[in-house]
C-alpha cells in the first residue's frame, strides 16, 4: 500500500513538472505561448483540457495536425489566445486564473513589457505583483496576465489565485471610459440630420417601409456592420474562397458571422468582394466544418454578410485582413 502511494506521488510530481508550473510566457503579442512536454498517455484534447485550448488549434499553432499521435517528451507550444487568457478580468462562471509570468531581462523597461504582450497598462501589471516601474529589476518574476482553465477539467486549477480587486476597477473604468468620446461626437452630428429630415420628409418613411421583407436584406450597412467598432487590425491577410452558411443574424441587426480555420474564435475580420466593391467586419465563430462542401474554401460566412458583399448563392473570391 505505502509503495503504491509513493508510486502515484511520484506520478503526480512528474506530470506538474511537465506543466512547468510556474507558468512562463514565451513569444510576445500574436506568438504568446506556454510550453509543455507530452508525457504517457498523454493525447492533443487531454492536452487541450489542460490549457483550455481547442486541440486543433493548438495543433495548427504547432505547423501540424491532430491526425498525427503526440510522443512522449515531445514539445509542445500552446497558444495564448482571447480564448484561455486574460488581462482584463474577463472569464466565465467555471474558469478560474492561474497566473502567467515573465522575467525581467536586462535594461528591459515596463513600457517595452507592455508593448510585447497586447499593451497591457503598466499600471496594471505594477498592481498585478504589488510593485512599482522602478522596483522591477533584471530578474523580477511579473505576472502578465492569466491562464483561464475549467475548474473541473484541468489540473492547473490548483494553481488559481484571485485577480486584485483595485485592478478589477480601474479596468471597469476604462472600459466605462470611452462612451463619453462617443457622446461628444453624437452632439456634432444632429444638426445635419434635423437638416436632411427636413427638407426631405419622404425619406423619415422609406426606413419603416424596408425592414418588412425580411427575405429581402432589409438592412444595409455602409459600414460593415455591428462588429466594426472592434476591428482592430494587426497586419495579417489572405486571400481565397468563400462558402455560404444560414444564419438568422445580420438581417437586422447587421451582426455578420464567419467560420475560419487558424483565426482564434472572436478574431474580428474583414471581408471585401473585389467584384461588388464592398466589405463587412464579421466575428469568427470557430473552424470550418470537417464536411466535403468545405474543400478548397478559405471561409464561410453567414448569408447576410454574402448578400451585401453581393453573393446570394455559391462560391466566390474574398480578401480577408486582420
Amino acid at each position: 500500500m505505502k509503495c503504491k502511494l509513493l508510486f502515484v506521488l511520484l506520478l503526480n510530481t512528474l506530470v506538474l513538472a511537465a506543466q512547468k508550473v510556474p507558468l512562463m510566457i514565451n513569444g510576445a503579442n500574436n506568438t504568446m505561448h506556454l510550453l509543455h512536454t507530452v508525457q504517457a498517455k498523454e493525447n492533443w484534447y487531454s492536452v487541450g483540457r489542460l490549457y483550455n485550448i481547442g486541440p486543433k488549434d493548438m495543433a495548427a499553432f504547432n505547423n501540424t495536425s491532430i491526425d498525427k499521435a503526440l510522443a512522449i517528451g515531445q514539445p509542445l507550444k500552446v497558444p495564448l489566445t482571447t480564448v484561455n487568457f486574460s488581462q482584463n478580468n474577463s472569464k466565465e462562471a467555471d474558469e478560474v486564473f492561474v497566473p502567467v509570468y515573465h522575467v525581467v531581462q536586462e535594461k528591459e523597461w515596463m513600457y517595452r513589457i507592455s508593448t510585447n504582450y497586447n499593451k497591457v497598462p503598466v499600471e496594471t501589471i505594477e498592481k498585478w505583483n504589488n510593485i512599482s516601474k522602478d522596483n522591477a529589476k533584471a530578474g523580477t518574476r511579473l505576472i502578465i496576465g492569466y491562464l483561464k482553465v475549467k475548474n473541473n477539467q484541468s489540473d492547473l486549477a490548483k494553481y488559481s489565485k484571485a485577480v486584485p480587486a483595485d485592478v478589477v476597477v480601474k479596468e471597469e473604468k476604462k472600459e466605462t471610459a470611452p462612451p463619453p468620446i462617443v457622446k461628444e461626437e453624437k452632439k456634432v452630428a444632429p444638426p445635419p440630420v434635423l437638416e436632411e429630415k427636413k427638407p426631405e420628409p419622404i425619406k423619415t418613411e422609406e426606413p419603416r417601409i424596408v425592414p418588412k421583407p425580411a427575405d429581402k436584406n432589409p438592412v444595409i450597412d455602409k459600414n460593415g456592420g455591428f462588429f466594426i467598432k472592434e476591428y482592430a487590425e494587426v497586419g495579417k491577410a489572405i486571400n481565397g474562397t468563400a462558402g455560404i452558411f444560414k444564419s438568422n443574424s445580420g438581417w437586422s441587426d447587421t451582426k455578420y458571422y464567419a467560420l475560419m480555420n487558424n483565426v482564434p474564435t472572436g478574431t474580428i475580420i474583414k471581408v471585401s468582394s473585389e467584384a461588388s466593391g464592398k466589405a463587412v467586419y464579421a466575428k469568427v465563430l470557430g473552424g470550418l466544418p470537417d464536411m466535403k462542401e468545405s474543400a478548397g474554401l478559405t471561409i464561410r460566412l453567414s448569408d447576410a454578410a454574402a448578400s451585401i458583399l453581393g453573393a446570394a448563392t455559391g462560391k466566390f473570391f474574398v480578401a480577408i485582413k486582420y
